[in-house]
C-alpha cells in the first residue's frame, strides 16, 4: 500500500511526487502514455522559471529524473476507476493498487476537429506536434489550425522547415501572445487566414489538402502535405465522473486548494477547473495537492 498514488505523469503529477517523497511519503505515479504530459509537444518553452529556453522534452526528462531520484515508483498503465474508502483502490488495465490518498493529475488530450476521416489521417498527414513531425515536411506546404499560443509556436517552428505555412483560425483575430504574433508577422512564408473553419480533409491514403470556409460558407481548398491541429485540450476525467464532481466541460470541480468532494482524493493541473493552464500553474497545483495529501495523512 502506498501513502499517495498519483494518477498522471505530467508536470503536476511529477511535482506532486517530488513533494510527497521529500515529505517521506511512499508514492506511486501511474501514467498511461508518455511521462511529461502535453509539455513534451512544445518545441520551445520560454516561460518556465529558471529556464530562459528549454524544449518540452528536456523539461519533462528533468522532472522524471528528479522524481525517480527521490525513489518515487512509476507504473505504465491506464486507470479505469478509483474505488473509494479508507483505503483507495486504483484499478488499472494491468492490475490494482492501494493507496491511503490519491492525487488526480491526468491533464488533458488534444482536441480534434471532428471531421470525417480525420482520425484515419492521424500519422498520415495530420499531426499535433511540430517538434516531433515537422522534419517530415521540410520544403513542403503545411497548415496549422488554431490561433492560440500553441498554434503560433507550431507555425513559427514549421516556418523554418516548410516551404509554406498556412495558419488557419476560425476567429477574426489571433488569441496568442502579442510577441508570438509579432514573430508570425516577421515570417514571409506564413500566411494567416482568419475567420475560416476546416470543413473537410482531402486525400486517398495520405492527406493531400483541406477544404476551408468563411462565415458565408464560401469554400476553397488548400493543397497541403501536412496539417497540425492546435485547437485546445479535453480533460481526461472520464474514469472519475462517478466519484468526484466535474463541471460542464468535464474538469474536476476544485479551487486553488486542490481538494475534491471525495475524502482523501485531491486534484492537480490541467484536469481541474482553473483560469490559467500553464506549466507553472500545473507544478504549483502539484505542490499544493501533495502537501494537502501529506497533511491529510499526518492527521
Amino acid at each position: 500500500m502506498y501513502d499517495i498514488i498519483v494518477i498522471g505523469g505530467g508536470p503536476a503529477g511529477l511535482t506532486a511526487a517530488i513533494y510527497a517523497r521529500r515529505a517521506n511519503k511512499s508514492v506511486l505515479v501511474i501514467e498511461k502514455g508518455s511521462f511529461g504530459g502535453q509539455i513534451t509537444y512544445s518545441p520551445k518553452v520560454e516561460n518556465i522559471p529558471g529556464f530562459a529556453e528549454v524544449t518540452g522534452n528536456e523539461f519533462a526528462e528533468k522532472l522524471v529524473e528528479q522524481a525517480l531520484g527521490l525513489d518515487a515508483e512509476v507504473e505504465c498503465a491506464e486507470v479505469l476507476e478509483i474505488r473509494p474508502g479508507e483505503v483507495k483502490t486504483v484499478v488499472t488495465d494491468s492490475g490494482e493498487f492501494e493507496g491511503k490518498t490519491v492525487i488526480i493529475a491526468t491533464g488533458a488530450k488534444h482536441r480534434m476537429l471532428g471531421l470525417d476521416r480525420e482520425e484515419e489521417f492521424v500519422g498520415e498527414g495530420i499531426s499535433f506536434c511540430a517538434v516531433c513531425d515537422g522534419a517530415f515536411y521540410a520544403g513542403q506546404d503545411v497548415a496549422v489550425i488554431g490561433g492560440g499560443n500553441s498554434a503560433l509556436q507550431e507555425a513559427i517552428l514549421l516556418s523554418d522547415l516548410a516551404k509554406k505555412v498556412y495558419l488557419v483560425q476560425n476567429l477574426d483575430f489571433l488569441t496568442g501572445e502579442q510577441k508570438l504574433q509579432e514573430k508570425i508577422a516577421e515570417k514571409s512564408n506564413i500566411e494567416v487566414i482568419l475567420g475560416h473553419t476546416v470543413k473537410a480533409v482531402v486525400g486517398d491514403t495520405t492527406l493531400k489538402g483541406i477544404v476551408i470556409a468563411d462565415a458565408s460558407d464560401n469554400e476553397k481548398q488548400l493543397d497541403i502535405d501536412g496539417m497540425f491541429v492546435a485547437i485546445g485540450l479535453i480533460p481526461q476525467n472520464e474514469a472519475f465522473a462517478n466519484l468526484v464532481n466535474l463541471d460542464a466541460r468535464g474538469y474536476v470541480d476544485s479551487d486553488e486548494n486542490c481538494l475534491t468532494n471525495a475524502d482523501g482524493i485531491f486534484v492537480a493541473g490541467d484536469c481541474r477547473t482553473k483560469k490559467i493552464r500553464q506549466v507553472a500553474t500545473a507544478a504549483a497545483d502539484g505542490a499544493i495537492a501533495a502537501l494537502a495529501a501529506c497533511d491529510y495523512l499526518d492527521k
